[in-house]
């Protein structure tokens, strides 16, 4: 995000001339806050899960995945900031060797961080589907052990494709297919959905029944996707923008809101874990007994 910040800031100047549209400035203590408040939220996900034995299971590894990729969302903004504290200290040097190499691991952790949260509603919203439609098999066809590859899988392939967006951020045909990726994955999973509400609607009126949990389970991930989307549409469609059309008044006018959208995205790790704890009795128990258990220990 570090070159993407610099490329806006060169940008804007000569946009701003065609635009009547100031850049919407937010403190950086709003981003601070929001990020400490992601990272905490999202590792008391992860430690709950780890330490009830009852919610180790794929549909919990796959949302510590996705909890997960909240917290590098927010630990990017975390070392950011770190980063610039340093620099205006004079502790690091302007541009020098070991910012730059710095800003490009940042950043990997912030594109980490969006390939993440894609493939992880992803493989939840896969994970649904054999729930409902293979319920008889589901424990033979997802098991932990399979579950935990696919993982492994995932987080390999992203953290490859991080690396090589940010190696390769300024070149155009990059830009192009980081941004296609995020609607192409949507699409699939919205493709999915759709069948899997299709079908259980079909499966409802010939039986007239339809297991409550699994519905339930669909139901949470249809809200974290539109989490998910609202918090990180707007600043795909920002990288666009700054792409295509950097000069264009109606386009600077929104690129203006680029610190906006940057808090959206910060606002979706804080979001997510009471999204879990809302729609997951299990979760919510589980979470509150080891507060309550640390407390009076």
């Amino acid at each position: 995000m570090k070159h993407i910040i610099n490329l806006y800031e060169s940008i804007n100047s000569t946009a701003r001339n065609n635009s009547d549209c100031p850049p919407v400035v937010l403190p950086e203590e709003i981003f601070f806050t929001i990020s400490i408040v992601g990272v905490l939220e999202n590792l008391m996900v992860l430690l709950t899960v780890i330490k009830n034995k009852n919610l180790q299971s794929p549909m919990y590894f796959f949302i510590c995945s996705l909890a997960i990729s909240d917290m590098l969302g927010s630990l990017y903004k975390i070392l950011e900031n770190i980063l610039i504290m340093f620099r205006n200290m004079g502790y690091l040097k302007p541009q020098g060797s070991f910012e730059t190499t710095a800003d490009d691991v940042v950043d990997s952790l912030f594109i980490l961080s969006l390939l993440g949260s894609i493939c992880s509603l992803s493989v939840i919203a896969a994970d649904r589907y054999i729930t409902i439609f293979h319920a008889l098999r589901y424990h033979r066809i997802v098991t932990p052990r399979r579950a935990l590859v696919v993982l492994m899988v995932i987080w390999t392939c992203c953290m490859g494709s991080s690396i090589t967006i940010v190696t390769f951020s300024h070149h155009v045909p990059t830009v192009i297919a980081f941004t296609a990726l995020f609607p192409l994955m949507l699409a699939f999973i919205l493709c999915l959905y759709l069948h899997m509400f299709l079908l259980a609607r079909s499966h409802a009126r010939r039986t007239s029944t339809l297991p409550r949990a699994n519905m339930r389970g669909a139901v949470t991930l249809t809200v974290l996707l539109g989490v998910f989307i609202f918090c990180w549409a707007p600043f795909v469609l920002h990288v666009l923008l700054m792409t295509f059309c950097p000069a264009d008044p109606y386009c600077a006018c929104y690129m203006s809101l680029f610190q906006v959208n940057g808090v959206l995205i910060m606002c979706n790790a804080v979001i997510d874990p009471f999204i879990y704890a809302f729609r997951s009795p299990e979760l919510r128990d589980a979470f509150k007994k080891m507060t309550f258990c640390n407390r009076y220990q």
